[in-house]
């Protein structure tokens, strides 16, 4: 009976067997993109629709929108990560996920279940952010007289879009490299034993941190995405929701087709970042024997005591 109890070796028996293949693994990736979207499309929501409708934003949004809207991003990562990270240390984005294989700390296998994951748990995030303030959305359109299909004047609850002053686009797709080339930058720094690594499991913070920091400080050229499901996904909900060519193929302000800069640009970004911290500082460290930090252990993006 036992013998029949084991599906097969290294998966436990009974009916969560299926927990210990990669299956757990995209799972996990789906909740922690959702929690994170959920968050932060919300606290934009929050920001352009419910809070100056509610009557109880009075003085907050007028004052501290773009603060308001990158601390919430920024927490939205820290809890995402929480969620994720004990099972997959919470790549929660496809350029996370694609620069650690690329750096080879990552299997290629994996890399296309977990963009899948990451992209529909942002699609689920965003589908339920627009359910909870569908009607202030509608409120806040019929009073600003924004015609939804076509306009991009309440898609940017949901996407990311170029600034006014861009004509092309290459000023947005710098950013958008450069934005996550840091992020990438950030989380290297943070999971590496031989250099200064976070204790007490406060790499998600820090990482939040980060990620707050680089919407301070590059945000406001493109939304700064720094992550292709968080775009990608409530695009493809605002598409859905009647936004038409303002949300796919992204006609916003100037540029007729803005889809694909917050995918390609956080990808070769990603990647840059990553090999940069490698070439900077890993390898130098690796060359000098540091030795990996004591009473701590890596599992992916999150540093745990032992």
């Amino acid at each position: 009976m036992a013998e029949e109890a084991v599906a097969r070796e290294g998966v436990p028996p009974g009916k969560t067997g299926w927990r210990a293949t990669p299956g757990g693994e995209y799972l996990a990736e789906f909740l922690g993109t959702f929690v994170l979207v959920a968050f932060g499309t919300a606290v934009v929501a929050m920001y352009v629709a419910a809070l100056p409708l509610s009557g109880r934003g009075d003085g907050i949004t007028t004052n501290a929108d773009w603060l308001l809207i990158c601390f919430g991003w920024g927490m939205a990562v820290v809890f995402g990560v929480y969620v994720a990270g004990g099972v997959t240390g919470a790549h929660i984005n496809p350029a996370v996920s694609v620069a650690f294989a690329t750096m080879g700390r990552f299997p290629w296998a994996k890399v296309p279940g977990y963009v899948v994951s990451q992209v529909l748990g942002a699609m689920a995030g965003a589908a339920l952010v627009y359910a909870v303030y569908r009607d202030a959305i509608q409120a806040f359109e019929t009073d600003n007289a924004i015609i939804r299909d076509g306009g991009d004047g309440s898609v940017g609850i949901f996407v990311t879009g170029p600034a006014g002053y861009f004509t092309d686009y290459w000023g947005p797709f710098l950013t958008e490299v450069v934005g996550t080339a840091f992020l990438l930058l950030i989380v290297f720094a943070v999971v590496d034993l031989m250099n200064l690594p976070p204790k007490a499991n406060m790499a998600p913070l820090i990482i939040g941190l980060g990620v707050f920091a680089i919407g301070m400080s590059f945000g406001a050229n493109s939304g700064y995405a720094i992550n292709p499901a968080r775009d990608f996904g409530p695009r493809l909900i605002a598409w859905m929701m009647g936004w038409g060519d303002a949300a796919f193929p992204g006609a916003q302000g100037n540029l007729g087709a803005y889809w694909w800069v917050p995918i390609v640009g956080p990808l070769i970004g990603g990647v840059i970042g990553a090999a940069v911290y490698k070439l900077f500082i890993e390898d130098t460290l690796r060359s000098r024997h540091v030795p990996e930090a004591s009473g701590v252990e890596s599992k992916g993006r999150v540093v745990e005591d032992e």
